[in-house]
């Protein structure tokens, strides 16, 4: 089983107050981005994979670009390969972590986990939450849990706050720590008038601990789901990502940036999650 977790863009992050157990309440509207994506491949321990052969003749095991591990109780063989190498215990990718959260209410058959990093990793695109939710979809497929569509993603909201958002392949309204999901319609004309581009800046990761370390969470006066209910034109003045600010004053070349996307025609640009990725909205 093969599947293409695609990442997500944040139109819009309001961080609203210090939660007593230590995370923030956030209001952001998730949304998905097809173009960039990972290819993940899950397959019971018994059979063969498809995607191996390739991932070892495209990638150097010496140079760290692509490793593998099991774990002690031999319930996961994961494989993961990338080409800015893997630099993360393969053990605690969150695609394993989805097998355990899963397994420790289903007593999962041991599986082996393919991995192919092409989203980048620290942009704020949510490519590793993404990896854990299409996991908890081909789990529950391989397995034949019947899972509904509301249990998969409380199963995906175990393991990371945004995960659940990738259960589902629509623009989606969060809040609380972004685990709390609402169905959210942009402007009818959207998809008609608007394209949206991603860019992301090469070398340079921005770490989430780094981006909340100084922000000081407030409520806007306009709650964001009335911004975004403005015009796009209008977006620029009304919509913002919170994190800009603390993250512009570490990486002063990502403001430029983000103004460099503002002189080449862009109606709205910004920051995607704690970056440091950013997105641009053109007219067609």
């Amino acid at each position: 089983m093969i599947t293409e977790p695609f990442v997500k863009i944040n139109l819009g992050l309001d961080v609203l107050r210090k939660r007593d157990d230590g995370y923030h309440d956030i209001a952001t509207l998730f949304v998905p981005y097809h173009e960039i994506h990972d290819t993940l491949e899950i397959v019971r321990a018994d059979d063969y994979p498809s995607t191996l052969s390739g991932l070892m003749s495209r990638y150097d095991r010496a140079a760290g670009k692509i490793v593998q591990a099991i774990s002690d109780d031999a319930k996961v063989m994961i494989t993961i390969a990338g080409k800015e190498g893997v630099d993360w215990n393969p053990l605690e990718d969150l695609t394993v972590r989805a097998y355990r959260v899963l397994s420790e209410d289903f007593g999962l058959g041991p599986v082996k986990i393919f991995l192919e990093k092409t989203s980048p990793v620290g942009a704020g695109l949510g490519g590793g939450s993404s990896d854990a939710a299409f996991a908890v979809n081909m789990l529950d497929r391989l397995f034949g849990l019947e899972l509904s569509l509301e249990e998969k993603a409380r199963y995906a909201a175990m393991v990371g706050s945004d995960c659940a958002f990738f259960i589902y392949d629509a623009p989606m309204f969060g809040s609380g720590r972004g685990e709390i999901l609402e169905s959210f319609s942009l402007p009818e004309n959207f998809s008609r008038d608007y394209e949206i581009k991603v860019v992301v800046p090469e070398g340079l990761a921005v770490s989430t601990a780094d981006a909340y370390r100084g922000i000081i969470p407030h409520e806007p006066a306009i709650p964001l789901k009335e911004r975004l209910s403005m015009p796009v034109g209008q977006w620029k003045d009304h919509v913002s990502n919170a994190f800009e600010d603390t993250v512009f004053r570490k990486h002063p070349e990502l403001a430029a940036l983000k103004q460099s996307l503002y002189d080449s025609g862009a109606v709205y640009a910004a920051m995607s999650g704690s970056g440091s990725a950013f997105f641009a909205i053109y007219r067609k």
